[in-house]
């Protein structure tokens, strides 16, 4: 048992005495390396140097040894982000980018002028206690640099190239303007644009005509009309804005020119979906602040537009026809509705709607149709106001007779009776009054001619009481002028006529003695 133990411990003797040899080595090899390794630290002497640069003589020593170690310490953070940064990108030396990325982290502001991606070789310099970094530099040869080839060319000088965009309404063919399309083109655009996709996609076939075809029938066919496919020159950006300035500005003779403009030019079809949107987002703008010169601005530009024969509106109808529309029915046009000549604009907007119904009426579309039936329940309605009720009244009857006796004709009595109401009532606005009299001069305006073809003489008062309610007696009044009228000039003309024929039959008995 003695043996044993006495071997035991030399056994461990011997492992201590092995720890404190590897202790001891470890200890010297620390040693060495931080007797081998060079602190870096940023020097007094450039703290002074920059602060005297900046106007600061007198730096005190502590103030100086606390910039240089707050320089020190941020440069070694810098320095260790950046070695971050390279060791992610799986290198060994650190690169301009790696200082430029760590500063960024930090907030701080990169250093221009350093652009290269590799390690920047610096070379050193001693002499005079001093110590410098700098980057060697390679010597160019200047001729041998003029003779390369591979040069860039000079710039030409800036010149200022004019064009005509249209020459008394016609677009010339020159490069600097778009291919003009015709109005059939336009047409097919505007009924089939997956058409025409698949027609400029097909070789040997011209799209520049109207193709007559029909496409084949498919099973599913998804339609996307886009307003604007594609984007104006800097020449028709500045006419678009020209136009649209001049169309709603104060200058009358700058907008008389720009109407005549989009009546008369053939080249405005790339600009007609801005053109449309300017006006329509005018007139929902204008409409809540109740501006009624822009309104009229606005409604004379559609006028022009309709006017144009080389424009096809039809892809733009969903846009025009309720602009249209908000100007004719809109309760209140004007900030002064008793005094403001909205009545104006509304019988105008009415015109309008009519040469959209007459220009773009199919049978496929029944765009009159669709406006007349949204007009006559506007009619039936009990708290319509007087000013949406006359814009209903006009634009009806500018549709012609036959709306007229279809939709007004049977809902007269109704509206004198609205009439009655608004002029004879007690507290009725003045503003009430005013549309009430202008109802009534309309309906005696454009009824009676109509009443007039339907119905055959003798015209009795109690009759059109009867069929008419308060206006009966005033339209009486009317259709009996209006027949005395034409009864008048049917005499005045079978005067001239008996006159020439006495004229001649004269002639004749003279001839015939000779």
């Amino acid at each position: 048992m003695i043996k044993l133990s006495s071997g035991h411990e030399n056994k461990s003797n011997k492992s201590s005495h092995k720890n404190d040899a590897t202790h001891e080595k470890l200890a010297r090899e620390k040693n060495s390396a931080s007797s081998s390794t060079i602190v870096a630290h940023f020097g007094a002497d450039s703290v002074k140097m920059i602060a005297e640069s900046i106007g600061i003589a007198n730096l005190s020593d502590d103030a100086t040894r606390l910039i240089a170690d707050d320089i020190t310490m941020k440069l070694k953070c810098v320095a260790q982000d950046a070695m971050k940064f390279a060791v992610h990108g799986r290198r060994t030396m650190m690169s301009v980018s790696d200082i430029d990325h760590s500063l960024k982290h930090k907030n701080i502001p990169p250093m221009f002028g350093y652009t290269d991606k590799e390690l920047l070789p610096f070379r050193f310099a001693s002499g005079g206690g001093r110590e410098l970094y700098f980057q060697e530099e390679k010597e160019v040869d200047l001729p041998d640099i003029l003779g390369m080839s591979s040069l860039a060319k000079l710039p030409q000088d800036v010149a200022i190239k004019c064009h005509w965009l249209s020459i008394e309404g016609v677009q010339p063919a020159i490069p600097e303007n778009p291919p003009p399309l015709s109005k059939d083109r336009l047409r097919l655009d505007g009924i089939d644009p997956s058409l025409v996709l698949k027609l400029q996609n097909t070789p040997g076939i011209q799209t520049n005509k109207f193709i007559t075809q029909k496409p084949k029938k498919m099973v599913e066919v998804i339609k996307v009309k886009q307003y604007a496919t594609h984007e104006l020159s800097m020449e028709q950006q500045l006419y678009y804005k020209e136009i649209t300035e001049a169309c709603v500005g104060s200058d009358e003779s700058r907008r008389i020119e720009a109407l005549q403009s989009l009546t008369y030019d053939s080249g405005l079809h790339q600009m007609l979906p801005r053109l449309c949107t300017f006006i329509s987002e005018g007139v929902k703008v204008n409409v809540v602040q109740n501006n009624l010169a822009l309104l009229i601005y606005l409604m004379r530009m559609v006028k022009a537009l309709l006017d144009n024969h080389n424009l096809y509106l039809e892809k733009y109808l969903h846009d025009l026809i309720p602009t249209v529309l908000t100007c004719v029915v809109s309760k209140q046009l004007c900030l002064r509705p008793e005094q403001d000549n909205h009545w104006a604009l509304r019988d105008f907007g009415s015109r309008l709607m009519s040469q959209i119904c007459r220009n773009f009426n199919t049978n496929t579309n029944n765009i009159q149709v669709r406006v007349t039936q949204l007009l006559s329940h506007s009619l039936d309605k009990e708290r319509i106001a007087q000013s949406s009720l006359y814009g209903v009244i006009a634009c009806l009857c500018e549709m012609g007779p036959e709306v007229q006796r279809a939709f007004l004709l049977k809902r007269v009595k109704m509206i004198g009776d609205r009439i009655r109401t608004n002029v004879e009532g007690m507290n009725i606005s003045s503003a009430d009054k005013a549309a009430a009299g202008h109802i009534e001069s309309l309906i005696l305006r454009n009824l009676p001619t109509t009443i007039k073809n339907l119905r055959t003489p003798p015209d009795i008062v109690g009759e059109y009481r009867q069929d008419y309610g308060y206006l009966g007696p005033q339209l009486h009044m009317a259709v009996v002028n209006l027949r005395s009228k034409e009864g008048s000039n049917t005499h005045r003309i079978n005067s001239k006529y008996q006159s020439v024929l006495i004229k001649k039959n004269f002639l004749i008995l003279i001839c015939s003695f000779r």
